[in-house]
């Protein structure tokens, strides 16, 4: 993966996010886990970020490289690149850190964290949910909230390549 310049300190390494942890969990914080693309941030993100951010006190966002990004969405997908996409996810004040990953799946990345709570948008079941199962084995939480209908990227990026 590129190496990103950490611009904003809520960017973040692996070993950057381990310190704070340790920090956040001596503080009692209660720690809430997300994931995505975020390729062009809308809407549906801001709301579904709120109202993670209302699970706990330290909302923690993996976000997709551009590697990965691909793999998931099509070789036309990132619109924006992983530096882009995450230093506007750091200008939003819910977010706590931001953390790339490289695999398809945050699983990894969430076996590190341990979450107090995992939380993804309504598209996805328990089943479907990459973690979720080791976060409720190490007793937290997982929170499924609802999509905003037909505010998406892929809506978005139709409607822009029709113009």
């Amino acid at each position: 993966m590129k190496a990103i310049h950490h611009l904003n300190q809520k960017l973040m390494s692996p070993h950057q996010l381990d310190q704070w942890l340790i920090r956040w969990r001596l503080q009692s914080k209660k720690v809430v886990f997300t994931n995505g693309v975020f390729d062009i941030l809308h809407a549906g993100h801001i709301h579904s970020l709120k109202q993670a951010a209302s699970f706990g006190n330290i909302l923690i966002i993996g976000i997709n490289s551009d590697a990965s990004t691909r793999r998931l969405k099509g070789e036309s997908r990132p619109i924006q690149t992983l530096e882009d996409r995450a230093e506007v996810l750091c200008a939003l004040e819910m977010v706590d850190a931001v953390i790339a990953f490289e695999e398809d799946t945050p699983l990894e990345l969430i076996k590190r964290i341990k979450p107090d709570v995992l939380v993804k948008g309504g598209d996805y079941t328990i089943e479907t949910i990459a973690g979720a199962k080791e976060v409720l084995d190490f007793g937290g939480v997982v929170e499924i909230i609802p999509l905003i209908p037909g505010r998406s990227t892929t809506r978005l990026a139709e409607v822009v390549s029709g113009l």
